[in-house]
């Protein structure tokens, strides 16, 4: 059956020289396009030839084991690795903001009860301050009171003195000149005394 092919294909080259090598090529290429087996069928694509399905099972098992094991031992655990560390870190970060958090809500509630404390001490001191001025003014007040009423006595006593004195005096002129004019009028003389007397006056 092949030396019956070989005799068929042979006098393929010996066609008239007019094609040139595109007739060759032809020829050439014929085999490829129709992918004939030396018996003159076709080929099978070698993925789907059964005969070759042992081998490539065998290699895919192979393939597969080799991948499985670079995964598990190699990819895997340094996947796994990043994996826990980022989850280390995400956790040790929140962690940290919570303390932080807490530490602020402390400081807050801290500063507020200083700033309580600061306020009710400075209420405390202005009242302390406000009692202790009101005090050294009502005392203030009571010692100039004082003063000034002492003061008024005093110049009331004087004022009194010398209206007294000067009341005197006008008694006195009074006296005199009644005495002046009895004299000039009736020509008598009368006593001081008298004429105190008769003006009101003291003798």
């Amino acid at each position: 059956m092949s030396g019956t092919t070989t005799t068929t294909e042979a006098p393929a080259p010996a066609e008239a020289p007019q094609e040139g090598m595109a007739g060759g090529m032809e020829g050439h290429e014929a085999p490829a396009e129709g992918h004939t087996t030396a018996e003159g069928g076709h080929k099978v694509f070698p993925p789907l030839d059964s005969s070759t399905f042992p081998s490539q099972i065998l290699w895919l098992a192979v393939f597969f084991s080799l991948l499985y094991l670079l995964m598990s031992k190699l990819v895997l655990p340094r996947i796994e690795a990043i994996l826990k560390k980022r989850h280390d870190h995400i956790q040790g970060d929140i962690a940290t903001a919570q303390r932080l958090q807490k530490d602020t809500q402390a400081a807050i509630a801290a500063y507020e009860k200083e700033l309580a404390d600061a306020k009710a001490r400075a209420h405390g001191i202005a009242e302390e301050t406000r009692g202790r001025l009101q005090a050294e003014t009502d005392a203030e007040r009571h010692a100039l009171e004082a003063s000034l009423a002492k003061k008024v006595a005093a110049a009331e006593g004087k004022i009194n003195t010398a209206r007294d004195k000067a009341m005197a005096q006008v008694h006195d002129v009074a006296a005199d000149s009644a005495i002046a004019i009895v004299e000039k009028l009736t020509g008598a003389k009368v006593s001081k005394a008298a004429a105190l007397k008769a003006s009101g006056g003291k003798a």
